[in-house]
């Protein structure tokens, strides 16, 4: 595949004006699928699942299979729908969107076409100076999943130069909310910035919500990015594209960024932009064409005859909204308020993915400074070397408890740090690890003076200097006591013997 030219983006930016759209879709973690009995269970489970075993004759679309509708989905998008600041429909209905793929079992997906369950919309996203931008909502509606295909027999696991494909229907019929925005102007050279923004504060939404994982590269949340450029002072919108299903949030930037100079390049050559659905490459850092865009009428939607309207009752969208959480913006401003975080301290969590977690771990018992420090230092150090999320690794409760015991003078930090490597190997709760290892400080001042005499009996020029006052000498005993000790020492408390020892 030949590398596309790209324009420099800032150049870009003064020719063109960017005009962004999103459909991000956020499957939704009820027990059962959308419209049958089979059983839509947890990450874990799922991917440990064999292939085309969570199944119901409804997801394969065998003939006489009749759907039915998941309460609970139909709640959790009425609860979405209201956190994205939407209307909730009296009454909106199921529609049949016809294409033909071959993990599409029925070659039409349930979905909502003209009659969405919650619209018009707008939801606040921060970017990280503090910048608040609005951005409109035009609907959320439910639909399915469709299942998944595993290209095999080719060296980048593609379909290009595959063999043949494997399809796994253990994702069709997965419950879906797809948000759709309207269209996005004025980002300008904040384009990229405000498309992971607002992708994160859908995250934060469902995960609050208690809706979804809402973890990207799972596809628990997927995002694509519609972009196009018009040249400055024109009305008329350019063509657009469709990057398709990116899973990180650094990605939905990049992949932004890389359209933006990628369009502005073929336009300044005097080409013109094709609309189609794009597929981003991490490895490369790039898109390549995927499909021709289809517009609505080619998928010839009709309502699906097989279902009733849906009538949520006004008593049902008012308790839903009377459960609503707080807003994620208003609610990290809270928290970085009551942790006493500096702008560049919450940023580290909240860029991070990790406000949740240090928030638990707080809610646990420990400090708001201790639990940023372990998971945005030595947990997410470890997570990345893993190549792991760092909510995996570890729970909050036990960095919190891991904490206590630095905080009542068990462990030293050095010590610590090999008992958070204990947990994560499944060596059991930090205290276990401690027992298990034999790692906790000698709090015995005998032990401690033997150890120092044993070292001034062999330095003796360093006894006699910080008896002259050079305090500064004890750093060389305290070193060969630690060491004597295995770093399971009180590196204070052996400073304090050693100048009480010299005194004497």
């Amino acid at each position: 595949m030949a590398t596309a030219k790209l324009m420099d983006f800032d150049k870009a930016l003064e020719m063109f004006e960017p005009v962004l759209g999103f459909e991000v879709h956020v499957e939704l973690n009820t027990k059962t699928k959308m419209f049958s009995g089979a059983p839509n269970p947890a990450n874990e489970a799922y991917h440990a699942a064999e292939p085309n075993t969570l199944i119901a004759p409804v997801d394969l679309g065998l003939p006489g299979s009749l759907p039915v509708v998941n309460a609970t989905a139909i709640r959790s998008s009425i609860s979405l729908g209201l956190a994205l600041g939407c209307s909730i429909a009296g009454s909106s209905r199921f529609a049949r969107k016809n294409y033909f793929y071959p993990d599409l079992g029925k070659n039409y997906q349930i979905s909502q076409y003209d009659e969405p369950i919650a619209y018009e919309g707008s939801v606040e996203v921060e970017l990280e100076d503090g910048t608040l931008v609005q951005i409109p909502i035009e609907r959320a509606h439910m639909e399915e999943d469709a299942g998944k295909l595993t290209h095999m027999g080719g060296s980048t696991g593609r379909i290009q130069g595959a063999e043949y494909s494997l399809v796994d229907y253990n994702r069709a019929g997965v419950p879906l909310v797809e948000i759709v925005t309207k269209t996005i102007f004025g980002t300008e050279h904040r384009a990229p910035e405000v498309a992971k923004a607002y992708v994160q504060t859908i995250r934060d939404i469902v995960r609050s919500l208690g809706i979804s994982e809402a973890r990207l590269e799972r596809g628990n949340l997927r995002c694509d990015a519609n972009v196009s450029l018009r040249p400055r002072g024109q009305e008329k919108l350019g063509t657009r594209t469709e990057t398709k299903n990116v899973n990180s949030m650094r990605s939905v930037e990049r992949a932004v960024r890389y359209e933006i100079q990628r369009q502005a390049q073929i336009l300044a050559d005097g080409g013109t932009i094709t609309q189609e659905t794009r597929h981003w490459h991490e490895d490369t850092g790039t898109t390549s064409p995927g499909r021709p865009k289809s517009d609505a009428d080619d998928y010839r939607y009709f309502p699906e005859p097989d279902l009733l309207p849906v009538r949520p009752a006004p008593e049902l969208i008012e308790e839903l909204r009377a459960a609503l959480p707080e807003q994620p913006v208003a609610r990290r401003r809270r928290l970085m308020a009551e942790w006493g975080f500096t702008d560049l301290e919450f940023q580290d969590v909240r860029n991070g993915g990790l406000l949740e977690v240090v928030e638990a771990t707080i809610a646990a018992g420990a400090a708001p400074a201790a639990a940023r420090k372990w998971w945005t230092g030595e947990i997410t150090r470890i997570a990345n070397a893993q190549e792991k999320d760092a909510a995996e690794l570890i729970s909050p409760e036990n960095v919190a408890a891991l904490q206590q015991l630095v905080d009542a003078g068990t462990l030293t930090d050095k010590l610590a740090r090999q008992v958070l490597e204990g947990v994560i190997a499944g060596e059991g709760t930090p205290q276990e690890v401690v027992d298990g290892r034999g790692l906790a400080v000698v709090s015995d001042d005998g032990a401690l003076i033997a150890a120092i005499d044993e070292a001034f009996a062999a330095q003796p020029d360093v006894l006699a200097k910080i008896k002259d006052g050079k305090v500064q000498a004890a750093g060389a005993v305290i070193g060969a006591v630690m060491k004597a000790m295995k770093g399971q020492a009180d590196a204070a408390r052996v400073r304090e013997l050693i100048l009480e020892r010299a005194a004497q």
